[in-house]
């Protein structure tokens, strides 16, 4: 029998589109429930009585299409297109004229029927399936939640609660805390009002990755692969994989650091690295059991964390005086501008970006209802919040822990996470526990956390951009081995002295600064665009607000790139080519900006109200 012999033929009646869209049917479940459906409700009660839905349709549909013999997967798809081309022709030819559509529930675009839409969709997708997604409560009693707005439930806040956290991780991986105990060391209190409004742009950019996610069930990556052409792509794809690798050395070696660390050095750093590197495993092991199970582990690592350092500031004892004075007074010197750099440019973790827009998928949202969708942003924004400001309190603590000990020292200058925990043990002494094992577990934590994320972020990016059928545990142990490779080598090489890990990790700032621009002007312009988010789009103000926080962090990043550059490069041939490198950077960072010209009427829309408020002034 032939593979669409089951298919009705093209001459029966096909509903109006419209009638279709009221019922939830495309054409393809529409034929197919004229057809199989009494048969597979008889299946279905022999069953307990469970009727079937547009899920079970698209599964029979699917069973059909790749086991029924006789024909090749291919041709059943073109024939298959075939069939289903003709029904909408036949559609086309009635007359019915389409009811009325009013401003507050616009038309679908799962309306809009083109070949890709109208097959079953791709086992093989980066995102969670829908499994493994998390079910919202109400969502089945009100699934439109057009009736009313919904009020406030803190279950629902709970069934919400995870990808954020996730998110957090982001914020505090070994390479930003080196940042805040080297800021604390250097510039004391002073760069903590700095650190609260860095993580407070972090959360406006995160909050903008999840709603595009949510708003179109698709994440950054896979928008990007959808929108750019061909040759964009792949620099964006290779942008981002280069950020993800550096960014997973550091967490990686920092990992390893805390392991040498607890172990007084017994373990070379190569064995911790090695270590490390099983994390993979570990992950892959719990995703099997479900997101929750995973969100599970996150919670746990960022409580030790929390834990860790809370009881460092509590034996420390910073000033309570100058860290409120710290907070609210701003303060910035010439001898603490880099670390003021250091501060902000860490706050944007390019592979955090792509990371956050996938990890909202994991809830049972449907992005064509309006209710739910917005709803969806409305408590993810919230988490958000929550994460964030739990990852600032621990970043406090770690800053003002080094601020206290060590601002003002001649150690100040020295300090980095090989020699952190022996400098606390000399300044704090041991205790109970000992401060030295304290900064170790909380590094461990820290390190062990960002890499798995790291390696979840990684699987993301590389399905997304290249929508290659992989395995998870393949694409899993792909994207590890180019971050562990690489890392094991740096381990063997600049395991030499302290020095030698602190140049390196200087240069990985450098690496993943650079890449900075490649993920938020993709998420700002697809975010602001109708095309892709329609009603879900960002307003003006929201636009204007993101993109000036865009521009300081590029801004921001890029003096600290040219500072490093001008101190770094030496030679004309070396200078020559540092020169033609940043000329083609440059360039594709405004064919970027230009696309569409979106970005471009922000941009001037930015200038002219600040031009406006200079002339009233």
């Amino acid at each position: 029998m032939a593979a669409w012999s089951w298919i009705p033929s093209s001459r029966t009646a096909l509903p109006p589109i419209h009638n279709l869209r009221v019922l939830g049917m495309n054409p393809v479940e529409w034929s197919w429930r004229q057809s199989a459906g009494p048969a597979l409700d008889l299946v279905a009660e022999s069953f307990g009585g469970i009727k079937h839905s547009d899920s079970t349709s698209r599964l029979v549909t699917s069973v059909f299409l790749f086991v029924t013999p006789g024909r090749s997967s291919s041709r059943r798809h073109d024939r298959l297109r075939q069939t289903m081309n003709l029904q909408l022709q036949l559609q086309t030819l009635q007359e019915q004229p389409p009811p009325e559509e009013d401003d507050e529930n616009p038309p679908s675009t799962a309306t809009k029927f083109d070949d890709d839409h109208l097959l079953p969709p791709s086992p093989t997708s980066s995102t969670c399936s829908s499994t493994d997604k998390v079910l919202i409560l109400d969502a089945e009693e009100d699934p439109d939640m057009t009736a009313a707005r919904p009020r406030f439930s803190w279950k629902k806040l709970w069934l919400f609660t995870g990808p954020g956290f996730l998110m957090s991780i982001g914020f505090l991986d070994p390479g930003n805390l080196e940042g805040d105990l080297q800021a604390g060391a250097i510039a004391g209190y002073s760069l903590l009002w700095l650190l609260m409004w860095a993580t407070a742009m972090g959360l406006l950019i995160q909050t903008l990755s999840a709603r595009i996610g949510v708003a179109t069930g698709k994440h950054l990556a896979e928008l990007c692969r959808e929108e750019y052409k061909g040759w964009v792509r792949i620099v964006l794809w290779v942008m981002a994989e280069v950020a993800l690798i550096g960014a997973d050395i550091q967490e990686v070696i920092g990992s390893a650091i805390a392991i040498q660390v607890l172990s007084r050095g017994t373990l070379p750093l190569w064995v911790g690295v090695i270590i490390t590197a099983s994390d993979c495993f570990i992950f892959l092991f719990l995703e099997n059991y479900g997101v929750r199970k995973l969100e599970a582990l996150f919670a746990f690592l960022i409580g030790t964390m929390a834990l860790s350092f809370a009881w460092m500031f509590a034996d420390a004892k910073p000033s309570g005086r100058e860290l409120v004075i710290g907070l609210l007074i701003p303060r910035l010197s010439s001898k603490t501008i880099r670390q003021a750099v250091g501060v902000v440019g860490c706050v944007i973790m390019p592979h955090n970006v792509f990371l956050h827009s996938a990890l909202v998928q994991s809830r049972k949202i449907n992005p064509q209802k309006k209710g739910q969708v917005q709803e969806a942003i409305n408590y993810f924004f919230i988490e958000s919040t929550a994460a964030l400001f739990v990852s600032f309190i621990i970043n406090l603590f770690v800053t003002t822990v080094f601020a206290k000990g060590f601002y003002g020292s001649t150690r100040a200058d020295g300090i980095g996470l090989v020699n952190a925990g022996q400098y606390l043990e000399e300044k704090y002494g041991g205790g109970l526990l000992p401060i030295f094992y304290i900064w170790g577990i909380g590094l461990l934590a820290a390190g062990q956390s960002s890499t798995i994320t790291g390696t979840y972020a990684g699987q993301f990016i590389m399905g997304g951009f290249l929508n290659i059928p992989l395995k998870k545990w393949l694409r899993s142990l792909i994207t590890r081995s180019f971050a562990v490779v690489p890392t094991i080598v740096v381990a063997v090489v600049f395991n030499t002295s302290e020095s030698s890990l602190d140049v390196l990790n200087e240069w990985l700032n450098v690496l993943q600064s650079m890449q900075i621009p490649f993920a938020l002007i993709p998420l700002l312009t697809l975010v602001s665009s109708e095309k892709v988010m329609g009603v879900f789009k960002i307003g003006p103000y929201l636009q204007r607000a993101a993109w000036a926080v865009a521009a300081l962090v590029i801004v921001i990043n890029g003096y600290l790139l040219f500072d490093f550059f001008m101190s770094e490069v030496k030679g004309i041939l070396f200078g020559s080519a540092v020169c033609a490198c940043a000329a083609a950077y440059i360039a594709f960072i405004m064919y970027l900006m230009s696309r569409d010209g979106a970005v471009l009427s922000s941009w001037i829309s930015l200038i002219g109200v600040n031009k406006y408020t200079a002339i009233s002034n």
